[in-house]
């Protein structure tokens, strides 16, 4: 199964991104979104260091309140 997790741009530097999410930052590829505009600011998500995505701060939100959701019934995965 694969899981891509939405952060929020912070820094462009051409097909580079630094995106940060819940304290986290990481450097990203913007390589896969070519030919769509993405800003400092915008939401994606990335899976492996790529960003594959584009999406809006709702579905960004809403992605991580199903995360929160899923850690909170499995407590087994809290420990």
């Amino acid at each position: 199964m694969c899981l891509a997790v939405p952060m929020q741009i912070t820094q462009l530097n051409g097909f580079d991104a630094r995106c940060a999410a819940r304290g986290v930052e990481r450097d990203v590829s913007l390589f896969l979104l070519q030919g769509e505009p993405v800003n400092v600011g915008d939401y994606v998500l990335i899976h492996v260091g790529y960003a594959i995505q584009k999406l809006s701060a709702e579905d960004a939100a809403s992605t991580w309140e199903l995360f929160d959701q899923i850690l909170d019934e499995e407590p087994q995965l809290n420990a």
